[in-house]
């Protein structure tokens, strides 16, 4: 699945164009490399999104079958690493 499909899909962001955006930006790193929007996730990857004052760091679980899932069921695909 692609990096700002997974970001939307599992509610990191609002919308796709949003995460599409930041990953243009330099914004999304996957694995400490700066990826563009279609660079596929894969298990086990670390994600890092650096906003202005803080980098919120996640690990892959398990990638979405669907466009998008609940809220509640986030921490099953993804888990937030604190530095």
């Amino acid at each position: 699945m692609r990096i700002d499909k997974f970001l939307n899909s599992v509610n990191i962001t609002k919308r796709r164009a949003i995460s599409e955006d930041m990953c243009k930006s330099g914004i999304v790193s996957i694995n400490n490399k700066v990826v563009k929007p279609a660079k596929d996730v894969k298990i086990g990857d670390i994600i890092k999104v650096k906003y202005l004052e803080k980098i919120e760091t996640y690990e892959v679980l398990q990638i979405p079958t669907t466009k998008s899932i609940p809220k509640s069921k986030k921490d099953e695909y993804v888990r937030r690493i604190d530095v």
